[in-house]
């Protein structure tokens, strides 16, 4: 089984907010693939479905970001699952809005999301970077993260998490690095497409 998370703060004051867009990407692969209800356990909340051929989880922590690691830690071990078997879906300010990559292990950047992940289960799982920007002066940072994004930016994200749920199945492989390179390709593809694709606003992210 892989476990699927989403990053972000839950509650109506974050919920647009490019901190927010793990929250927003899990949110939207659950719509697209029919997921199990929410349940609220370990500290958040908690979903089962299946992408491909593959059983997955999908999980929201509500601790808060800086503390995301403990909860993610929480469903890690009563699962018994190797961190290898963990995707993290997150927003990232050192890539522009509408870029996405996916890697092995790696640092934090600087995200405290990550920091506390990296302290509760190590480096060794997945990640999936979704990229919000830079507010180009390091003292915006924490303002430019915790701000919603603009009407123009939300229709770029929109595009970004219609099209990783309707990929996400690439990186569901026996070969998560050959899974990885798959979806990066193919989402690189659809995203570059001079027609503009016309897409549903964002799920609710709590």
């Amino acid at each position: 089984m892989h476990l699927l998370v989403g990053l972000g703060n839950p509650g109506p004051t974050y919920e647009k907010n490019r901190h927010n867009v793990g929250f927003m990407a899990v949110n939207q692969i659950f719509d697209h693939h029919g997921f199990d209800p929410w349940k609220k356990r370990f500290h958040g909340a908690v979903s089962l479905g299946v992408i491909g051929q593959n059983k997955v989880m999908a999980f929201k922590p509500y601790t808060y970001m800086n503390d995301s690691g403990r909860a993610v830690a929480e469903v890690v071990r009563f699962y018994k699952l190797s961190t290898a078997e963990v995707i993290v879906i997150y927003d990232d300010i050192d890539l522009v809005l509408g870029k996405l990559r996916v890697k092995f292990g790696g640092g934090h950047g600087g995200h405290n999301g990550l920091r506390s992940l990296d302290q509760h289960l190590g480096k060794a799982f997945w990640r999936v970077r979704i990229g919000i920007g830079h507010p180009g002066d390091k003292t915006k940072v924490h303002g430019h993260v915790l701000g919603d994004f603009s009407p123009t930016e939300t229709e770029t994200v929109t595009q970004i998490i219609v099209t990783l749920a309707e990929e996400i199945a690439a990186l569901m492989q026996t070969d998560l690095q050959k899974g990885a390179n798959e979806l990066m390709t193919r989402f690189a593809l659809k995203t570059a497409s001079p027609k503009k694709r016309r897409t549903s606003a964002p799920t609710a992210l709590n």
